[in-house]
């Protein structure tokens, strides 16, 4: 049997198997497809709602971001500890994925309504292009025009492991007051590099979905217990939500141009 992997660091095979094996279960409340999009759709509409919430706490404050610092951090420091804890502790995840997606929007809505302020019209394009990747890549997944190979797999998880290290990177430079868009221009730019760089890790964003696709249909197939559905869509929204911020990213260096 092929082992399914995912550069989604919240799906793996190991964690799926672990759950079958330690969990009773009957055909009824066992995992499927649709139902894992269900809740998908289901916490995109928190996200949403909680998203419009803070962007309207921004128009509300005309425009000043300091009002904004607190939507912000509490989103994203939420959103993370939430998401540690659905990943070590996999049977909560019906409880705290919708949690995530909350917290999640919080954070979405304010860097959104920020970067609109800057470059309007760019929150919409945005979502219209990650909503249209999103469709593309399950189409591309379902007719098995792109298949989740044991080399997609590799490559694409060492490509995404190596952008999270990057990431991790820049962010504790940052800590230590060190101005990352001055020292590596040819990345945060907005010229040719700094654009070809922000279109590479679209893609390897948008392709990750390929592998939650798969992570979530072999899940279903192998029985996971019904619970595993919010896991599934809870991974399948942290996917969603690095890809809507690489596009917003890639879109803002455009507008610099």
């Amino acid at each position: 049997m092929s082992l399914f992997k995912s550069g989604n660091p919240t799906l793996s095979e190991k964690k799926f198997r672990d759950t079958v094996i330690s969990t009773s279960f009957t055909q009824e409340n066992a995992m499927t497809i649709n139902g894992t999009l269900n809740k998908f759709g289901f916490m995109l509409l928190m996200l949403m709602g909680s998203a419009y919430y803070s962007w309207k706490e921004f128009a509300a404050s005309e425009g000043t971001s300091q009002s904004l610092m607190p939507m912000i951090l509490g989103g994203a420091i939420g959103g993370f500890v939430i998401a540690l804890v659905i990943t070590f502790k996999r049977e909560w995840s019906q409880y705290l994925a919708p949690l995530y997606a909350l917290c999640e929007g919080l954070f979405i809505g304010a860097i959104s309504a920020m970067f609109n302020e800057m470059y309007n019209g760019i929150v919409l394009q945005a979502v219209g292009l990650t909503f249209s990747v999103g469709i593309g890549m399950y189409f591309l997944y379902s007719f098995k025009i792109i298949k989740a190979t044991e080399k997609f797999k590799s490559v694409l998880i060492a490509a995404t492991i190596g952008i999270g290290i990057f990431y991790l990177i820049t962010m504790l430079l940052s800590m230590f007051h060190v101005d990352v868009n001055a020292n590596m221009p040819f990345i945060n730019g907005s010229g040719m590099f700094g654009i070809g760089f922000s279109l590479v890790v679209v893609a390897i964003a948008a392709l990750n979905l390929i592998l939650d696709f798969d992570m979530i249909e072999q899940g279903a197939a192998m029985g996971a217990p019904k619970y595993m559905e919010w896991y599934g869509a809870f991974g399948l929204m942290v996917t969603f939500v690095w890809l809507y911020m690489e596009i917003l990213r890639l879109l803002s260096k455009l507008n610099r141009r």
